[in-house]
């Protein structure tokens, strides 16, 4: 099947010599690539709106795209997240799984994410201006919300390299661990060591100038990286 550009440009292929059509179609996708992944994706309203958004408008985790894509496409109905660091992915995950767990670190903006949470959201208020004292606090989140392992953790906070251990502890056995900005804040260096498997998404987020990485950890088994899962078609997918 044809993609909507596909369409419009098959004219001009069977109309014109190739040589002609050969030097329209190269500076069409030249010029028309940043143009269509800008608005597709949600990048440029992310921009304007100083936020993540997808094109419509809805709620986007800051992660790369590329880990998005993958995200988006997987059933997390049932699943319970825990967050370092909320947001717009608050907002994401919770429109997605059975229950989220958020920890935030910044007073003001944690007052301002409380405004918009639905009911299947526990969010959290720590304390960083120590690392004792901000794992302290997470430490009794943990006892408190110990009933059971998680799915999913996100690691997108302070202190993130000291957030490793107790993320694989807190964990269900098919589980993932999300880092976000991963080339940075040390995870390599606390993971390389670890029986742990990581699979990179490397690219651009939403608003964001230059490209970065968001990497996917897990032990074993992982239920994001189930084969069961059909390849979805990425020219008409939407967030």
């Amino acid at each position: 099947m044809k993609t909507p550009i596909q369409e419009i440009f098959a004219p001009f292929k069977t109309l014109l010599p190739r040589f002609v059509w050969t030097r329209i179609r190269s500076i069409s996708t030249a010029v028309l690539t940043p143009i269509v992944f800008s608005k597709w994706s949600g990048h440029f309203k992310s921009s304007l709106r100083e936020k993540a958004v997808s094109s419509k408008g809805h709620p986007l985790p800051w992660y790369t795209y590329p880990s998005i894509d993958l995200l988006s496409h997987r059933d997390l109905s049932g699943r319970t997240v825990l967050e370092f660091g909320g947001g717009q992915s608050t907002l994401w995950w919770a429109a997605r799984a059975e229950r989220v767990i958020t920890v935030e670190g910044d007073p003001s903006w944690h007052a301002q994410i409380a405004k918009t949470l639905p009911s299947n959201v526990s969010l959290y208020l720590v304390r960083t201006e120590t690392k004792s004292a901000f794992l302290a606090d997470v430490e009794a989140i943990m006892c408190t919300e110990q009933e059971q392992k998680v799915d999913v953790v996100i690691i997108d906070s302070d202190y993130r390299e000291d957030l490793i251990d107790l993320a694989f502890s807190s964990l269900a056995e098919n589980g993932a661990v999300i880092c976000d900005d991963a080339e940075s804040y040390g995870f390599y260096d606390v993971t390389k060591n670890m029986d742990v498997a990581r699979v990179d998404f490397f690219g651009y987020s939403p608003g964001v100038v230059l490209p970065h990485c968001t990497s996917i950890f897990f032990v074993k088994q992982c239920f994001l990286f189930d084969a069961r899962y059909p390849i979805p078609d990425m020219a008409t997918a939407h967030y």
